[in-house]
């Protein structure tokens, strides 16, 4: 793996020197984008929006339209917004990780110890296990201002959540949602059985992305000129149904599978 972030994290008077490293991948096929009529590779160019000529990654810089013209920015501008930021990862507070929503973060890194940050590495990681919390700091990464969490994972590393600012996250008030009122004591009753029966320790190795087996079945077909026939599912209803006909139906499938 390659770091992508070299820097340390502000712990009370204490700094850690560590290292930035992507703990996800996507785990999607790679598709080409490819011209219908000859199946020709489709390319992306950066073009000139008044003269039409490509421009060279080397030749592009980063502006701000102020009023009608564009203030260029430098590397030094970025630098200078907040220069103890760009370095450190300072941990302003120690919340219970169960506090925060999980529509709160974004992507996840693993955080690993530079030379000489081995013991207070460890220190820090030992603490939020023992304590069952998590740091909540900020630091800069690519020019922005990253809130983040750092947590332990799996009692052997710590990792670092990228999170949402309050502001990103965008208001549900114009969803069409249900008017609150009390369900019906019967249903309720059978919908939290069959939560009861579903219920079971998180297992992330039960799951898989089948989607991508799936698709690799209809490619292989397709390039052995057998391509794989359709099958066409019913759409979902978006008529009223009787939901406790449902209910019973779903807890007495549950019954004859555990049987």
């Amino acid at each position: 793996m390659r770091a992508i972030w070299n820097g340390a994290i502000g712990f009370g008077l204490v700094n850690i020197p560590i290292k930035l490293y992507t703990a996800t991948g996507e785990s999607n096929i790679d598709l080409d984008m490819l011209d219908k009529d000859d199946h020709e590779n489709i390319n992306f160019k950066r073009v000139n929006a008044k003269t039409g000529k490509e421009v060279k990654y080397a030749d592009i810089v980063k502006g701000y339209k102020l009023e009608d013209r564009y203030v260029v920015l430098t590397d030094e501008d970025f630098e200078a917004v907040s220069p103890e930021k760009t370095k450190i990862l300072n941990i302003k507070q120690f919340v219970d990780i169960h506090e925060i929503d999980s529509i709160y973060f974004e992507s996840s890194y693993f955080l690993e110890p530079q030379k000489n940050g081995e013991q207070a590495y460890q220190l820090l990681l030992s603490a939020l296990i023992k304590t069952k919390m998590a740091g909540i700091g900020t630091f800069i990464l690519r020019e922005k201002e990253i809130l983040c969490l750092v947590r332990p994972y799996d009692d052997k590393v710590l990792i670092l959540n990228r999170m949402r600012y309050p502001d990103e996250i965008r208001d549900f008030g114009d969803l069409k949602l249900p008017k609150a009122k009390t369900a019906k004591t019967e249903e309720l009753a059978m919908a939290e059985s069959l939560i009861k029966q579903l219920a079971t320790d998180f297992d992330p190795k039960k799951y898989k992305n089948t989607y991508n087996d799936d698709l690799m079945k209809i490619i292989e077909a397709k390039a052995k000129g057998k391509p794989k026939k359709v099958v066409v599912k019913e759409e979902v209803s978006g008529k009223a149904t009787d939901l406790m006909a449902q209910l019973k139906a779903s807890l007495d499938s549950k019954k004859m599978k555990a049987g």
